[in-house]
């Protein structure tokens, strides 16, 4: 099944042939939004550049049903997504939508002074992505063809939060995944946001965040998520305040399906602290069967365990590559430090218990070499080129524990074979080891806290 996205087109080489493309598993499409040999007309700048259009891959999904839709993400501000949305609607299909407590709110009623500074910032992005003519002043009109969630709302389609079990909110609903007519999931990395899918309005060398999503044709895998969505959504907006987020869930058991010849397993976070069959056990379980090759990409990596299996890895010869985003590879609580043979205490010059930095550094540990402003949002691990683990799971305690997270194992070399390739793509370039701006962040942190302190 090759994916088919309108707007994408195959990127000539030098020699004005196109790559030939990959094979697909039966079943499975994947798409990435910084990948070389694709293009498609940016609706942030205009310009064409190099990419699958994820956007486009929604649009695309949405139009198929004919029965019901179902949304669980974390941010949804694509107005274009959500008039799609409202005219399936309006169409008669059932559309649901949960969102994150933090992301439900349409953002042309929010109050500066209620915002924090990342909400700020977000607010001012959002304001002047609406402004569509580019006078610097919103019209009435802009701000409600510019406001995704407020689109949803005038449109009538039925939304709730994490609050609606009663609570201030779960960890995060970090969940990204759309499930069409109990037939095609789409889910991935990606946020259903310009920043996340197409790049900055000020800045037009970025791409988004690096981001993949997958579109699934299998009732079966289609069920097991629309189990997850019934858990979120109770009986919807106004019903009994019978809707299960966070912990309170209780039913994150992994579960298995087939897809063609790719053998699919889910769970969905959180788990207890006690709880054995939490994420990061299972990420780990699967780490341990690597015999020649782990390559990770990931947004988030503070999970001792998981840097404590790597280490065992490398011991046993597995080749490793690592990368992590920029801004999380060398903060104190990153194990990309430990990796790196380096202990590195926090503002208060504490150094995070049961730290295990290595005697012997990893060479292949560093990050990815991204335009200003662009992140590196995948979390994935593609172990002997077979197994692709994905989702929206941060390799972290909260994803484990407090968020509501989707972690997907994909047992397929063919589908392995395109993470390599977003792999091998992000290689090139990349900061490795003891760069000069870590060695500058190790000298002000040890001129500050010296070797600091082991905290209890």
């Amino acid at each position: 099944m090759a994916l088919s996205l309108a707007g994408c087109g195959a990127a000539a080489r030098i020699t004005g042939q196109a790559p030939a493309d990959l094979p697909l598993p039966a079943g499975i499409e994947v798409a990435f939004n910084h990948r070389k040999d694709r293009q498609y007309r940016s609706p942030i700048s205009g310009l064409m550049r190099n990419g699958d259009n994820l956007e486009q891959l929604l649009l695309d999904t949405i139009a198929r049903a004919e029965r019901e839709i179902l949304v669980a993400v974390q941010e949804l501000s694509l107005p274009e997504v959500s008039r799609a949305l409202v005219a399936k609607h309006r169409a008669g299909v059932s559309v649901k939508v949960v969102l994150e407590n933090n992301y439900s709110r349409p953002w042309s009623e929010e109050h500066l002074v209620d915002l924090d500074s990342r909400q700020r910032s977000r607010h001012f992005t959002l304001k002047a992505l609406a402004d569509s003519n580019r006078d610097g002043v919103l019209t009435l009109e802009e701000k409600q063809q510019g406001d995704a969630v407020a689109i949803l709302r005038r449109g009538g389609v039925p939304q709730i939060d994490d609050t609606a079990d009663g609570s201030a909110g779960s960890g995060l609903m970090h969940h990204k995944f759309l499930v069409v007519d109990g037939r095609w999931v789409v889910t991935g990395s990606a946020n259903f946001t310009p920043s996340c899918i197409h790049g900055d309005l000020d800045n037009v060398r970025t791409r988004g965040n690096a981001n993949h999503l997958l579109r699934i044709d299998s009732r079966p895998l289609a069920a097991v998520f629309a189990k997850e969505f019934a858990h979120l959504w109770g009986d919807g907006p106004g019903g009994q305040p019978d809707s299960r987020f966070g912990i309170h869930k209780e039913n994150g058991k992994l579960q298995k399906v087939t897809v063609g010849d790719t053998t699919v397993e889910v769970m969905f976070a959180p788990h207890r602290i006690r709880d054995p069959r939490n994420g990061l056990a299972l990420i780990e379980t699967q780490l341990a069967q690597a015999k020649k090759r782990l390559d990770l990409n990931l947004f988030v990596f503070s999970a001792q365990n998981l840097s404590n299996r790597i280490a065992l890895l490398h011991q046993q010869g597995v080749q490793i590559r690592v990368l992590v985003d920029a801004g999380f590879a060398y903060r104190s609580f990153s194990e990309v430090l430990d990796l790196l043979g380096i202990a590195m205490p926090d503002h208060r010059c504490k150094l995070e218990a049961g730290n295990a930095p290595l005697a012997q550094p990893l060479a292949g540990v560093g990050a990815p070499r991204l335009s200003s402003g662009d992140k590196l949002h995948h979390k994935v691990a593609v172990i002997d080129d077979r197994t692709v683990i994905t989702g929206s799971f941060n390799w972290s305690l909260a994803a484990a524990h407090t968020n509501d997270e989707t972690l997907l194992i994909l047992r397929s070399p063919v589908l392995a074979a395109h993470f390599n390739r977003e792999m091998d793509r992000l290689w090139q370039g990349a900061e490795l080891g003891l760069t000069p701006r870590l060695q500058r962040r190790l000298q002000r942190s040890r001129q500050l806290c010296g070797q600091g302190e082991q905290r209890q």
